[in-house]
């Protein structure tokens, strides 16, 4: 009983070990492990597959832009950058509190031309939250992008604007309209 257990245990493990091994050969020859494609061995290097999103035929210079409301300092790193539609980019924007004290803010984009909007894909912005910043404290953040091929042709140039607000702090209240006293002599007439 013992001597078959042990066939049975040994099997088992030569079993398993031998599956990684015929799992790949079936999906070689089946073609079903989309996966590992980039492991194929094509004249003795590995084949790596490219991004064919990217349009290579047209450059789109995106110019950045950086407005604030509040004294606080906010810019970019760099004014511009040239990119190939399907590309993808990373621009860095700073940001400086130059207040004595402690401020939520969150910045709102906006782009020109208008049309670009629509084919503009952030994948990681720091407009996408809010930030508390300490009084002096400097942080750099940021702007991961890519631009759809699908833009019309006619765009080259494409500004990515950011307005850097406070949020959460003390705005002051509406002014409350008064109504002024009618004097007695115009009352009479």
């Amino acid at each position: 009983m013992m001597g078959k257990l042990a066939v049975i245990t040994v099997g088992m493990f030569a079993f398993g070990y031998a599956l990684v091994p015929l799992y790949r050969a079936i999906c070689e020859m089946t073609g079903i492990n989309v996966l590992a494609l980039g492991e194929q061995v094509v004249f003795g290097k590995k084949a790596m597959p490219s991004n064919s999103q990217v349009d290579t035929s047209r450059t789109i210079t995106v110019e950045f832009d950086a407005n604030s409301r509040g004294p606080w300092e906010f810019k970019p790193a760099q004014r511009s950058v040239q990119v190939h539609p399907g590309e993808m980019a990373t621009v860095v924007y700073e940001f400086q509190n130059v207040q004595n004290r402690r401020m939520s803010a969150q910045a709102i984009p906006s782009y020109a031309p208008m049309q670009a909007s629509a084919h503009f894909n952030k994948l990681e912005c720091f407009c996408f939250s809010q930030y508390t910043l300490e009084p002096g404290e400097k942080k750099s953040w940021p702007v991961v992008f890519v631009i759809d091929p699908k833009l019309s042709k006619d765009v080259s140039t494409i500004t990515l604007s950011y307005t850097f607000f406070e949020v959460g702090g003390k705005t002051p209240a509406a002014p409350v309209a008064v109504a002024a006293p009618v004097p007695a002599e115009s009352a009479g007439s």
